[in-house]
């Protein structure tokens, strides 16, 4: 199966290749607490609550976010609970799990200035979309969203030189981001991604789709579940999304794989220019959150 050849390809990129010294940073111990309080059907709100009260800076964040003007109160939360109350459980739990996923990876660098706050718009845009389609989990698309480029602080923080590598990627049109960076690490952000979001315990189709997320002949590849390929599609249009909102010029990628992904998920071009207008307040909320 190709999901087997992708695990055994990451088992000995980290046992033999050239991720063995990278070092991965362990889940943090609040964001492991949290996976274990939501994992069964009813989740553990009081333990949610005492997690979310753990961090000073995390119950600000989520206090803040339910004071933002999409909720438009009469009168300000101003306790853990009552924002849990305001947000509701499941928002609520994806905020927390940036929060901690970019304490847990903090990287000083001017080149990631704005790295979590587009991965949170990604998120939030990766979940929309599944919201949409009504067949796929919007915490599996939400975590793929956050986690999607996880590797490239954890290689700016573990890699001599990558910083330049970076910049270079971004620049470079004779050849692609990814490819860049094996020509210079014998790796990519897309594997040590992969890796992180494994060792994190988030779900297997997340981590195949992280590795995956460059590589769109998966669409057509039936060795992989449709979880999977769905995720390397959303990832590509709410990439696209984040960089309208923003006002960024056009993905290289979009140009090139856009129309196969949206075909894959069945999206027509007047849907996704109404997302681009349905999705502006959370996008820009987004920016109050951290």
């Amino acid at each position: 199966m190709s999901t087997e050849r992708i695990h055994d390809e990451l088992d000995r990129a980290r046992k033999s290749g050239p991720v063995k010294d990278i070092v991965i940073p362990p889940c943090p111990e609040l964001l492991r607490r949290l996976q274990d309080a939501t994992a069964h059907a009813e989740p553990d709100i009081e333990a949610v609550s005492q997690i979310a009260s753990a961090d000073v800076a995390m119950a600000a964040a989520l206090i803040r976010q339910a004071n933002s003007p999409t909720y438009a109160l009469a009168q300000p939360v101003q306790v853990v609970g009552q924002a849990l109350t305001v947000l509701g459980l499941a928002p609520s739990v994806r905020l927390l799990t940036g929060f901690l996923v970019r304490n847990g990876l903090k990287v000083q660098s001017p080149l990631l200035e704005h790295f979590w706050e587009s991965s949170h718009r990604r998120a939030i845009a990766c979940e929309h979309i599944s919201l949409q389609l009504y067949n796929l989990s919007p915490s599996l698309a939400y975590s793929f969203g956050l986690f999607c480029h996880v590797g490239i602080p954890v290689l700016m923080q573990g890699v001599k030189g990558y910083a330049g590598t970076l910049t270079e990627a971004l620049a470079r049109r004779d050849r692609t981001f990814t490819q860049t960076e094996n020509v210079n690490h014998r790796t990519d952000h897309a594997v040590v991604g992969a890796i992180v979001a494994r060792t994190w315990r988030l779900p297997p189709a997340v981590s195949i789709a992280i590795r995956l997320h460059h590589d769109f002949a998966v669409l057509a590849d039936t060795g992989f579940s449709e979880d999977v390929r769905r995720l390397v599609a959303m990832g590509l249009i709410a990439e696209h999304l984040v960089h309208q909102h923003e006002g960024l010029s056009e993905l290289r990628e979009w140009q090139r794989h856009g129309p196969a992904c949206l075909a894959h998920l069945q999206i027509g071009q007047d849907e996704l220019d109404h997302w681009i207008d349905e999705l502006h307040p959370a996008l820009e909320a987004a920016t109050l959150t951290y």
